[in-house]
Parts: structure tokens; sequence; C-alpha cells
């Protein structure tokens, strides 16, 4: 296959149609998500010394919030069931992971909280 065929099949979706690009979207900003919740929880805990850890929290917060969204809208949008190549399957599994993301973001925010609040 030369690199006009590749192309022409690419376009037609048979390398990664239009159907699973928007769930590879949201299984990347959900991955994005845990990632960033991850971080904030480790530099939460002590094992990381930089950083704003609020800032990391309302980030993974924010990114997972959208990623839960695009699959969201991905599911809402697409025809079709799972196995036909419409990425229905990549959207139901960015769901959970922009879910964890933001409760990872919720639990160092509320972490923090409380230790603003038992410090005064």
């Amino acid at each position: 296959m030369n690199a006009t065929q590749t192309l022409i099949a690419a376009a037609d979706g048979g390398v990664i149609g239009d159907g699973r690009t928007g769930a590879n979207l949201a299984l990347g900003v959900g991955l994005l998500g845990v990632a960033l919740g991850w971080f904030a929880l480790s530099r939460f805990g002590g094992r990381i010394r930089f950083g704003n850890v609020r800032t990391a929290a309302v980030s993974a917060i924010a990114v997972g919030l959208a990623g839960t969204f695009l699959a969201v809208l991905h599911l809402a949008t697409s025809d079709g069931g799972p196995g036909t190549g419409n990425g229905q399957v990549g959207a139901i599994v960015a769901i959970p992971l922009g879910l964890v993301a933001m409760a990872f973001g919720g639990r160092v925010l509320t972490r923090t909280r409380g230790g603003a609040q038992a410090r005064r």
C-alpha cells in the first residue's frame, strides 16, 4: 500500500474514522485528567515538593469534566451500536476516566480545605 492509498483509506475512515476520533479525544482528555488528579494527590501527600496543590486539583476537575462531557456528547451523537466502528466503546470507557479525574481533584480540594480550617 503506497502513501496515496493510505491517505484515501484514512479519509474514508479505514484507518481511524470520524466516529473513533471523538472517542479517542475523550479518552485522551480523560487520561490527562486522571494524570493531573494523581499528580495533585502526590503533591498533597508530600511526595512532590513543588507547585500549587489547589491549582492542580482544580485543573483535574476541569479536564475530567471536559472529558466526561466529550464522551457523553459522542455517545449521544453516534449511531449504531458497540462494535460498529463508531467509537462507542471508547466513549463508554472515557466516562469513568473523567469521573475518576474529578474525584481525585475533589478529594484533594476537600483535604486542603480541611487543613486550612483546622489551622485557624
